[in-house]
């Protein structure tokens, strides 16, 4: 095979396993090769030869929650091209539980995990106690703040600034948030931007105006009964996910409302249903299949790599990508 594409067997390696690190001309003289010798990867012999069990773990969760989809579907072009299989494994769910994630910080059960739960953090912890070493971990989307553990994520706090932006720039000064799970990295730090935002355009916060939610719609339909109930009702509301933006809007109008009319409504994520949604709803855009192909590579250079390459990883710091916000219907300015 190295012969038929006149290079060494390392570099018919690289080309297969991590085209990125050849040059064009070299990869396509080895595909043709590959091609012209009917090659095929003994993947087996080679997880044997390197020690290997060809399995990356991917803990999610929510796996009902569609925001995952793409980028699932993302790490798994990354991965399989490379030779492992790809096991999704709900953590929400009783089949996986403590102890069945325990196993998969093992050694001798996954080459490497990419975590979707920032909520691991006990569980890693034992994991650590009772191994000598973990495989490589890669946070994405979801983190833990204090181990900086390589992550690869959007600035949350920074989009939850640009929807409160939007919002005072169409002439709200009356705004609300729905909130994700207390605990959640990801509630905190889109709270913690709103809340910023709003002191920054001089306009009050109230406490009574921030609802809150679980990123799922019947918390969002929940936030929206509450709207309700209020005396002084916010002109525009700020969900921490779009999932909590269609429940919300969809109580609404059960009741006889209609978004944006009685209130302005952004969502956050940008799922895939957010454009079609009546009306498309006007949200933060997170590059999902981005997320999961950048996770998914810095995981399998992590595999390929040594300690020192692993400690590096962590001393990098989080890899932050860029965040937009989609302007659609659910938003329009407050009448003067």
């Amino acid at each position: 095979m190295a012969t038929a594409a006149g290079v060494s067997t390392a570099t018919v390696s690289r080309a297969l396993s991590h085209p990125e690190r050849v040059s064009k001309e070299t990869r396509e003289r080895v595909l043709a090769a590959v091609e012209k010798t009917g090659y095929t990867i003994n993947y087996a012999a080679r997880n044997l030869r390197r020690r290997r069990t060809g399995s990356i773990v991917v803990l999610v969760p929510n796996l009902a929650n569609p925001f995952f989809s793409a980028i699932l579907s993302a790490i798994a072009s990354e991965i399989a091209p490379a030779g492992y299989n790809v096991l999704i494994a709900d953590t929400a769910q009783p089949p996986h539980s403590e102890q069945r994630i325990l196993e998969y910080l093992n050694n001798n059960r996954a080459d490497g995990l990419i975590l979707l739960d920032g909520t691991l953090k006990g569980v890693i912890a034992r994991g650590q106690e009772t191994s000598s070493s973990l495989p490589p971990l890669i946070f994405a989307c979801e983190w833990l703040s204090e181990d900086g553990y390589p992550s690869v994520r959007i600035d949350n706090s920074q989009g939850a600034r640009l929807a409160i932006r939007h919002l005072v720039e169409l002439g709200h000064t009356k705004i609300g948030h729905v909130m994700g799970p207390p605990e959640n990295v990801l509630t905190v730090e889109r709270r913690r931007g709103a809340r910023d935002a709003i002191l920054e355009a001089d306009l009050e916060i109230r406490e009574d105006w921030f609802f809150p939610g679980d990123f799922t719609m019947a918390s969002g339909a929940g936030a929206a009964r509450a709207w309700l109930s209020l005396k002084e009702r916010p002109t525009a509301v700020f969900c921490s996910s779009d999932e909590m933006a269609f429940g919300f809007i969809s109580e609404l109008h059960r009741n006889g409302l209609e978004v944006p009319d009685a209130v302005s409504v952004v969502g956050f994520d940008d799922i895939e249903i957010s454009k079609r949604f009546v009306p498309a709803l006007t949200t933060v855009h997170q590059p999902r299949a981005r997320i999961g192909r950048k996770a998914a590579r810095l995981l399998l250079d992590l595999i390929d790599g040594d300690d020192e390459d692993r400690l590096a990883a962590r001393a990098a710091g989080p890899e932050i990508l860029p965040i937009e916000l989609v302007l659609r219907e659910s938003t329009k300015a407050v009448r003067t």
